[in-house]
């Protein structure tokens, strides 16, 4: 094979690669976008007051300045809701049962205020087990959802990152590409590899 055809070809490739990485660039900076803008007003929409402290007295201290920075702001950030969700809501969801252990109980509390529907105890203890898997379950619900926007804008920031590169990419095939062209008006036209 000639050494030009061989140089055309690999040029035409980087040039094609540079293209591609360049459109992947704008894609994922694009998608980057997206996903920030999304988590945020997602999040600024639900109105969520960030406390200044946890309740934990064995958090760590980098947990403790976090609260105490972001203390009576509204969540619009993935590391926020992430915080809330693993530090707040975690912390106090870990002191009470599970979704299913609260559902069981609030059934059994059902069950035996239904053999004995006039025992003030049985009703006292019913609607404190119906309570009780409320909360759990609007807790366990809120503390998913916020975990879900924090992978979201995680997502998105990778995104970010894997655009940079791209465009790092784009640019280095560019001048690649570029300077193989001015390669091949160098290479006799007899030479073969």
């Amino acid at each position: 094979m000639k050494r030009k055809s061989f140089d055309r070809i690999v040029t035409a490739i980087g040039f094609g690669l540079a293209v591609f990485l360049l459109i992947a660039a704008g894609l994922l900076n694009w998608g980057a976008g997206f996903a920030s803008n999304s988590v945020s007003s997602q999040l600024k929409a639900q109105e969520i007051t960030f406390p200044a402290a946890t309740g934990n007295p064995d958090e760590s201290a980098d947990v403790t300045k976090f609260f105490a920075d972001n203390g009576d702001k509204v969540l619009t950030e993935a590391k926020q809701a992430q915080m809330y969700a693993d530090h707040y809501l975690g912390f106090h969801l870990s002191k009470m049962p599970t979704y299913a252990a609260a559902s069981n109980a609030n059934r059994a509390a059902g069950a035996a205020l239904a053999a004995s529907p006039a025992d003030p105890a049985l009703k006292a203890d019913a609607a404190a087990k119906s309570g009780m898997v409320e909360t759990v379950f609007k807790g366990t619900m809120l503390r998913g959802t916020l975990l879900t926007a924090y992978a979201f804008g995680t997502l998105g920031s990778i995104a970010a990152i894997a655009a940079l590169v791209s465009l790092a990419g784009a640019l280095v095939m560019l001048i690649l590409s570029l300077l193989g062209f001015m390669h091949i008006r160098r290479v006799p036209e007899d030479a073969t590899i």
